[in-house]
């Protein structure tokens, strides 16, 4: 009996029928690689090679594209990254152990990330970045401000869609509340401890990641929800699975703004300043209706 060669060339009608079962299957990638491997074949190339060259563009694209939808999902509000953060600069950060956060390791053990400090220090670049590594590696990710949430909330209890509106925060692998004691306005409308406990107590029996940054003392949680003994209940299940992290570095916001003014004060001490002759030349004096007499 004579073996095939595995060099041997595709029968048309057996490429047609592929051709026709990549457009059922949707898979345009794997078709277009098809194309080309039709057109140049490789012959070198083993039947498992063979495959997974074809299979292999359709699968990265398909990635590709979950991690877009993972990311837009989100709704992170910008795509930050631990690598672009200025740790020389916010020097009260241990950089390996920041760095760690990007293997997504918190999310499999079920810990959360609380990160506190004053506004400006690189609290939220931390969480964004983190989400958007979550997104690439395809978990769920939800951002929100803690402003948002609140209002969010308090309105989904006027028209009796709270059960709906708790899912938003309470499903996703990783939530990321935003800003908690930023906003003043909201912080007075959404004073009810009991609509973050029931994000944040569901997510804690799961045992679903949080990250949290706030502008305020831990001391100030109750305050800021208008419950001292729910808040003291939030923060008791919070604080048991988390690494907690307070940055007492300075405000890179404060720093840029310095640094912008010392550099247009330097351009305008720079500019060449205009001959006397030039600022003792006086124009014709139009006030009186005639140029002054030569």
């Amino acid at each position: 009996m004579t073996k095939k060669s595995d060099k041997a060339e595709i029968p048309g009608e057996v490429a047609e029928r592929i051709r026709h079962a990549l457009d059922v299957l949707r898979l345009p990638y794997a078709k277009r690689r098809f194309e080309e491997l039709m057109e140049h074949p490789e012959p070198e190339t083993t039947r498992l090679e063979w495959v997974w060259s074809l299979l292999g563009p359709q699968v990265r694209a398909r990635q590709e594209s979950q991690v877009e939808r993972r990311i837009r999902e989100s709704k992170l509000p910008e795509r930050k990254t631990l690598y672009a953060f200025d740790f020389d600069f916010q020097k009260t950060l241990d950089k390996e152990f920041m760095l760690e956060f990007a293997t997504l390791a918190f999310m499999r053990e079920g810990r959360n990330i609380l990160l506190s400090g004053w506004s400006g220090t690189g609290k939220s670049h931390i969480a964004k970045a983190i989400g958007l590594n979550a997104c690439m590696e395809n978990h769920s990710v939800r951002y929100t401000t803690s402003a948002a949430m609140l209002a969010t909330l308090n309105a989904s209890l006027a028209d009796g869609t709270v059960n709906q509106a708790v899912k938003r925060y309470t499903r996703p692998a990783l939530l990321i509340i935003d800003e908690l004691g930023l906003e003043q306005v909201e912080r007075l409308v959404a004073t009810r401890a009991g609509l973050m406990q029931k994000v944040l107590l569901p997510r804690y029996e799961a045992r679903r990641s949080t990250i949290i940054t706030s502008n305020i003392d831990w001391s100030d949680w109750g305050r800021y929800l208008g419950d001292e003994l729910g808040a003291a209940a939030i923060l008791d299940r919070l604080i048991h699975h988390s690494h907690v992290i307070v940055i007492e570095g300075p405000s890179w916001r404060d720093h840029t703004h310095k640094k912008d003014v010392s550099e247009r004060r330097e351009k305008t001490a720079k500019k060449p300043k205009r001959p006397a002759r030039d600022r003792a030349t006086k124009e014709p004096d139009e006030s009186q209706g005639k140029s002054p007499s030569p």
